[in-house]
């Protein structure tokens, strides 16, 4: 008889120990959960910290080259202008052919300053695509605009 006693007792004691084992790991358990949570809420604060920051420095970078690019529009408006002043003093028949190539170049410049308008610096347009495109088509205008008073002194 004590020896089932005492079998009942090391059983009870055993089961007691595995209960009361358990009830911690889900407290654990929980707080892991929590903490998990609380670090996907500060990775997404960061993230959205982040794309803050980028749309302020881009937003920055969008006014600077806003602003060189107004600079070198109205630069060649008056490259433009200077060609039509020296057409109109020449007089040649040559010359509606330069007045036809002038108002190409003109027309493509204010496409240019067009298309500077009409951007929007949002978080859905393609800031470095539109940069590397226009910068491509102002370095051609201004090629065209060298090339065409290199050969109008001719």
């Amino acid at each position: 008889m004590k020896k089932s006693i005492l079998t009942l007792a090391i059983a009870a004691f055993l089961i007691g120990s595995v209960v009361t084992s358990c009830k911690p790991n889900t407290e654990k358990e929980q707080a892991a959960q929590d903490s998990v949570d609380s670090a996907k809420v500060a990775v997404t604060e960061a993230e959205e910290d982040l794309d803050e920051a980028k749309r302020t420095a881009t937003a920055e970078e969008w006014q600077e080259f806003k602003d060189s690019t107004d600079a070198k529009i109205e630069e060649n408006n008056a490259k433009i202008a200077e060609l039509k002043l020296k057409i109109k003093k020449t007089g040649n028949d040559i010359d509606k052919a330069y007045q036809r190539n002038i108002d190409t170049i003109e027309q493509k410049n204010k496409n240019l300053k067009a298309k500077m308008d009409s951007y929007k610096n949002d978080a859905n347009s393609d800031w470095q695509s539109f940069k590397r495109e226009f910068n491509h088509d102002m370095d051609e205008l201004g090629q065209s605009l060298k090339d065409f008073t290199v050969n109008n002194k001719n």
